[in-house]
Formats: structure tokens, C-alpha cells, sequence
């Protein structure tokens, strides 16, 4: 490994955040380009690297900065707030650097010894099966909802391990491999998140060594195999307890980016609806400021409740504790709940836009659309996870394995 990566500068959360803050408007201005293309422009992703974004939870071996879930969702949201595609692959690529921290040692190696600032989507569902050979796996399988994949090198994929691609399996885990090695399947027409690029991925009969399989047991243990040579606070949190943070960091960033531009424009805004004798300026009117108030404090509250989480988290990890199953289902819920509150404050703002806000040139409706759609998640859905914190507290099963 070169000893110039893992002797690089850290750069502290404030600046990472500051650095993100001021590329947002350069993604905002994009945002038309990218949800005709159907994907990230290269340019986009070019520039979080320079500013060193993505290397906010990778492993310091690999020139990583190890800093903790807390300081990472100011980031997402940052970049979110200038365009939500954007914003998503690069919270979903970003704390994937965490996850392949996890994996064993040999595998971190073949993704990033020659390449450090190699990027990793993924598809967690285990859609394909990995038959056991000598020195790894077969892998076949099609998997949908590869957000990033055309911008990332490499891809993390649910698969059931099983004897035959008929058998029944027999353990669980998560592949990585070359992004070149699948077809994809152009099949990402969506009305929001258009710009993300979720294509599915297909591949037969895919050799895939050994060391680039994580297990599931291995993922939810807290002492995965990538803990032996990653052994900073980071590299314990269990799988399930932290994968979904990156989704929800990008909603609320994309709630910021419509309070932003809806804010703005009323600045300026003159209303001659027929209620009004006169022209009135939009700000003078008591239902507009009640409106942005409201939507302001869902933004914040969303905000401030999920970095307590994780900030829970990491203080649990650095004390070298396990986290408890109350505090577990809270957060599984709250991914949730901060879904709720971030897409509740962009529809007060929306709901106000008036017949301006339908067209699609506006940014309104893009952040409004794509919040929607990242809200739609089946790891944040508030339908899914909201019950889980209450049958705890009364002393239930929580009937839910993922969290």
C-alpha cells in the first residue's frame, strides 16, 4: 500500500461540509442536464473528489478521514441541497467506503490498492445466487436499483448463498465486483430521482473471489473481518444499523434545496390573484410566512434528529458497547420519521408555489418530485419501520430482522 495515502492530511468535518456547501450551486445549475441524462454528469462526481467528499468514512489506509456517521449527514444534505440526484449517488457512494471497510482485507485491496478513490454502488436486496467454487463464487443474478452505477467502479450486491442456482440457500452476504463485469438494463424511467441512473444490473455465472464476500453474520457482528486492519470506532457499527443514514441525509438536503429556492423566489414575488384588490408582495402575506416557518422547522427537525442518532451511535462504538435494541428500533423508526418531516416541509412549500411551481423548468418541483421518490425507500418507509420503536417499548418482538 502507498504510504502517501495512508500518511494524507485529515480534513476536518467543518471544512468537508464547507466544501460541499459551496459546490451545491454548481449541481443546482446542472440539474437540468442530469435529469435529461438520466445520470450524474462525470464533472459532478469529479468534484466531490477533489474536495475530498467522498473520502469522509473511508479507512485512513486507504487515505480515508474515518470521521463518524454525525459529521457525514451535513455533508449528504449539503450536496443534496444544490441537485437530489446528485445528492443521493453521492451519499449512497460515500458511506459505501464505510461498508467496504468491512470486507475482508484482500478484498479492500483488489478495490483500492491500485486505485484508492475507486467508488462502489450497490443493490442490498439478495436478488442473485452465489454458488460456492474453489478459491470463491459463481454469482448470477439481476438486480435492480443500481443508483451511481455508471459513475462507480465497482458494485456491492445482495446473494444467497446456495449449491446450485435451484438449491435452497444456505447463508446470505454481499458481493463486490467490477461495474464492468454486468449488463445494464436501461430500464430507469421514474418521475423522480430520474438523474440517479438506478439501472438494473444482470450477470451469469460471475466468478468472484472469496475475499470480496462479506457474510451477513460477519455484517451484523460488530467485529466484521475488515475490523482486524480498520480498528477505529467506524468499522464496528453493525450493517443494518447505519446502511439506510445515507438515505435520508439526501432527502433532507433535498427539502433544503426547495426551502432555498422557494425562499428566494418570494422574496421577489408579486401576487394579482383575484382575492387581492391590488398587487400584493407574496412575503407581506401571513399565510406565506406561516408556510416557510413551518417548513424551516420540519427541515430542522429532521435534521437535528438524525444526527442525535448518530451521534448515539458513534459514542456507543467509541465506548466500545453494543447498541442496545431500544436504541436500534428508535433509529430504524426515525430513518423514518425524518422521511416524513423533510417531505412534509418541501409539500407546505409546494402547496404555496401556485400554478408557477407545475412547470418542469422549475426547481421547486424537481426537489419536490425527488424527495417523493427518495422518501419512497423500503428501508426509510415510514409504513415499515414507524411500529418498530413502539412494540419494543411495550415489550414486544419487534418482528423486524433489519435494524
Amino acid at each position: 500500500m502507498n504510504d502517501a495515502v495512508q500518511d494524507s492530511a485529515i480534513v476536518p468535518p467543518h471544512e468537508l461540509v464547507a466544501r460541499a456547501r459551496a459546490l451545491a450551486p454548481g449541481f443546482r445549475e446542472r440539474q437540468d442536464e442530469t435529469e435529461a441524462a438520466r445520470a450524474v454528469p462525470q464533472i459532478s462526481i469529479e468534484e466531490c473528489a477533489r474536495a475530498d467528499l467522498f473520502r469522509v468514512l473511508q479507512p485512513r489506509r486507504y487515505g480515508g478521514f474515518e470521521h463518524g456517521l454525525d459529521a457525514f449527514v451535513p455533508m449528504a444534505a449539503a450536496v443534496a441541497s444544490g441537485c437530489g440526484s446528485t445528492g443521493w449517488v453521492y451519499s449512497v457512494a460515500a458511506q459505501h467506503q464505510w461498508l467496504v471497510g468491512l470486507y475482508p482485507p484482500e478484498g479492500q485491496d483488489e478495490l483500492w490498492a491500485d486505485d484508492p478513490t475507486a467508488l462502489v454502488a450497490s443493490s442490498f436486496a439478495p436478488t442473485g445466487v452465489a454458488v460456492p467454487v474453489e478459491g470463491g463464487y459463481r454469482l448470477t443474478g439481476r438486480w435492480m436499483y443500481c443508483s451511481g452505477i455508471e459513475n462507480c467502479e465497482w458494485i456491492m450486491l445482495g446473494a444467497r448463498i446456495a449449491p446450485s442456482l435451484d438449491a435452497d440457500p444456505v447463508d446470505q452476504g454481499y458481493i463486490l465486483a467490477p461495474t464492468s463485469a454486468f449488463d445494464l438494463e436501461d430500464d430507469w424511467h421514474v418521475v423522480g430521482l430520474a438523474g440517479t441512473g438506478s439501472k438494473t444490473a444482470v450477470c451469469a455465472d460471475l466468478f468472484v473471489p472469496g475475499p470480496r464476500f462479506l457474510h451477513l453474520e460477519d455484517a451484523l457482528s460488530g467485529t466484521p473481518p475488515g475490523a482486524a486492519v480498520n480498528p477505529g470506532p467506524l468499522f464496528r457499527i453493525p450493517f443494518y444499523a447505519a446502511v439506510s443514514v445515507c438515505l435520508s441525509a439526501a432527502v433532507i438536503g433535498m427539502a433544503q434545496g426547495a426551502y432555498d429556492e422557494f425562499v428566494t423566489a418570494t422574496r421577489e414575488r408579486v401576487t394579482r390573484g383575484a382575492a387581492l384588490s391590488k398587487p400584493m408582495p407574496m412575503a407581506q402575506l401571513p399565510t406565506i410566512q406561516l408556510r416557510i416557518g413551518e417548513a424551516a422547522a420540519c427541515i430542522d427537525a429532521a435534521r437535528l434528529l438524525l444526527e442525535r442518532d448518530c451521534r448515539d451511535i458513534m459514542a456507543a462504538m467509541a465506548a466500545g458497547e453494543a447498541m442496545p435494541e431500544r436504541m436500534r428500533a428508535r433509529n430504524k423508526g426515525d430513518l423514518g420519521f425524518v422521511m416524513n418531516l423533510a417531505t412534509r416541509g418541501v409539500d407546505r412549500l409546494f402547496e404555496s408555489g401556485g400554478g408557477g411551481a407545475l412547470f418542469r423548468q422549475t426547481r421547486l418541483q424537481r426537489f419536490w418530485r425527488d424527495a417523493h421518490a427518495g422518501a419512497m425507500h423500503v428501508s426509510t418507509k415510514w409504513d415499515i419501520v414507524g411500529a418498530l420503536y413502539g412494540r419494543v417499548e411495550l415489550g414486544l418482538p419487534p418482528e423486524m430482522t433489519q435494524f
